[in-house]
């Protein structure tokens, strides 16, 4: 009886060992592929947080500059405040407070302002 038993769990084992081996050649899906999964996460995610809103910012800025025109007031990146006497195709001519004319590249405006700001900061 003995020997039949140990004859029974023996062969029960030899069966079961090819599952074993199966299942360890084929991993689960996410087990597989999970980490693919998770950098694409975390590019969606940084499109969404970071890039996107920063394009956008982008966008707006360019459109601003591009959208400038004589007689706007406005402010340089500098922290110069003036009116804009003449706007070329890369650069425009500021006029500042004592009359001076400065010539400033697009890029270098950073916003506009109106006339009322000026005399509230007086």
């Amino acid at each position: 009886m003995n020997t039949a038993f140990i004859l029974l769990t023996a062969n029960a084992q030899k069966a079961a060992a090819p599952a074993k081996e199966a299942a360890a050649e084929s991993p689960d899906f996410f087990t597989q592929y999970g980490n693919i999964f998770l950098i694409l996460a975390l590019v969606v995610v940084f499109w969404l947080f970071f890039i996107r809103p920063q394009s956008k910012k982008n966008k707006e800025i360019q459109k601003f500059r591009q959208n400038l025109k004589k007689g706007d007031r406005v402010v340089t990146i500098g922290g110069v405040h003036g009116k804009i006497l003449e706007v070329n195709e890369t650069t425009v001519i500021v006029e500042t407070e004592g009359q001076g004319k400065i010539k400033f590249e697009k890029a270098a405006i950073a916003s506009q302002f109106s006339g009322e700001e000026l005399t509230e900061k007086k």
